[in-house]
């Protein structure tokens, strides 16, 4: 028969009254074995898991720094952006009011072209006075017969800058001897634009 020891302690004679001797578990299934070299391995993985978590947290932390220096610079650009956003818009307005200056300017010279043009287009109409009054033109002019003055209405009328023409008064200038000459004034409502 054979005997196994389970127990690791070996009985030997008793030479000299000594203890007898333990044995340390070389053997590699020995369960104690086994848990030594699993908390070995855990451990290990364990501290190499807190090395790799540690540099990540540097790299995420240089990264934040990295960031805010990002942040930092581009909200100066931002801000920079806005102030020539501001300044642009600034410019708009003032071109916008110089063009509506302009325009403005022009409407008296446009008004006075058309006028020139209309009466130089009917006969025998020459113009004394004209008053720009805002909404309406008084016209005061002489005409060598009714019938021109009848035309120059007509023509003021179809030129349509004006919704109204009337005619205030119309008499023969008795102070011209040598010709017959009408005397007329006109009232010419403008049109809204």
């Amino acid at each position: 028969m054979i005997r196994i020891n389970l127990l690791g302690v070996t009985k030997g004679k008793k030479k000299g009254g000594g203890t007898p001797a333990v044995s340390v578990p070389t053997e590699a299934g020995s369960p104690a074995f086994k848990i030594l070299v699993v908390l070995l391995v855990v451990a290990t993985a364990n501290v190499g898991y807190w090395f790799t978590l540690n540099r990540e947290k540097q790299r995420l932390d240089a990264q934040m720094v990295q960031a805010e220096r990002k942040n930092r610079e581009l909200a100066e650009v931002k801000a920079k952006y806005l102030e020539r956003q501001r300044q642009a818009e600034n410019y708009k307005r003032r071109v916008d009011v110089i063009e509506q200056l302009r325009a403005s300017q022009s409407g008296p010279v446009n008004l006075l072209n058309m006028i020139g043009d209309t009466v130089n287009s009917t006969e025998a109409v020459w113009l004394n006075t004209m008053k720009d009054e805002g909404a309406s033109i008084n016209i005061e002019g002489t005409a060598l017969s009714v019938d021109a003055v009848a035309n120059l209405i007509s023509n003021l009328q179809k030129t349509g800058y004006f919704k109204n023409v009337e005619i205030k008064e119309s008499y023969q200038d008795e102070s011209q001897k040598e010709m017959q000459a009408f005397v007329f004034s006109l009232t010419c409502e403008k049109q809204k634009s």
